[in-house]
């Protein structure tokens, strides 16, 4: 199974691996099974991609969904499959692949540089008002990684620590929002939104976070001891688990993975009509078991 190889290197992998720079891209000319006959939605829009290159956003270090081997240069993951099944059911010549990570991925979409974006990229009402999504290919839940000795079991064992999150993600709102409704922030009053949400000034009872560019940072930071904690959608901190770490027992904010593409962009209707199509016919499933994700 391409999930359990790429779990016996992900460890070489990581250290020799960092995340590209904004803009830069990796192109593959993949074989895929997609059908691109005439009643694909590219088709029946009349549209003709034969000579076009489609430019997708996606993650080069979350095995499972997206992850770059450092040796070869290849992306894998159910989301590298995705992209690769849209750019052949729409009918492009091929797909590239730029590696993104929460702070960069809507600027590169918003400046053209992408035609939409694969990299566990959550839906959520305020994001809708600036992107379009697809219906969700995949739901996970967001969780917090710990190191087994410090002895943190949940949510509770939080207070008064450090925690590192991705810059540009939702995480550590979700995370105050759920130590807020257990009442483990005292009279804190959580903003109604995460785009109210001031992760910068946030220290209630000694807990604060420190924002990373990347996940390895991160799980660097982790083992430096900088940070206490590790938060984000649990299929992401998969890749990070070991024999010395541990997840708490807390999951909350469930999070629903789509495609994003601009706003009112061609593309969003045939994407989302090709993932409602691959999610009735358990083609989704499918990369979802393959990739380990269930």
């Amino acid at each position: 199974m391409k999930f359990k190889k790429l779990l016996a290197a992900v460890a070489a992998g990581l250290m020799m691996s960092s995340l590209a720079a904004c803009g830069s891209t990796s192109g593959s000319s993949p074989e895929t099974s997609a059908d691109t006959s005439a009643d694909t939605p590219a088709a029946a829009a009349g549209e003709d991609n034969s000579d076009k290159i489609l430019k997708v956003g996606v993650k080069d270090a979350v095995i499972g969904f997206g992850y770059k081997d450092p040796l070869s240069g290849e992306y894998s993951g159910l989301e590298i499959e995705l992209a690769k099944k849209i750019a052949d059911s729409l009918g492009y010549k091929d797909v590239e692949f730029t590696t993104v990570t929460a702070a960069t991925r809507t600027e590169l979409l918003d400046s053209g540089d992408l035609d939409c974006v694969l990299a566990t990229f959550t839906i959520t009402d305020e994001r809708k008002k600036s992107w379009d999504f697809s219906t969700a290919y995949y739901t996970d839940a967001v969780t917090v990684l710990v190191e087994t000795a410090d002895g943190i079991t949940n949510i509770d064992g939080l207070v008064g620590k450090k925690i590192g999150v991705s810059t540009g993600s939702t995480s550590a709102y979700a995370l105050v929002k759920a130590m807020s409704e257990k009442g483990l922030l005292g009279d804190y009053v959580i903003p109604e939104s995460s785009a109210d949400f001031d992760i910068s000034s946030f220290s209630e009872g000694g807990t604060s976070f420190e924002q990373f560019g990347d996940y390895p940072a991160i799980s660097n930071a982790m083992t430096a001891g900088t940070v206490d904690a590790f938060c984000v959608d649990k299929s992401i901190l998969a890749t990070y688990k070991s024999d010395d770490r541990q997840y708490i027992e807390d999951t909350f904010s469930p999070q629903e993975y789509g495609v994003a593409t601009k706003k009112d962009s061609p593309l969003s209707a045939p994407i989302d009509e090709l993932i409602k199509t691959w999610l009735g016919d358990g083609t989704i499933d499918g990369l979802i078991s393959e990739y380990g994700l269930n």
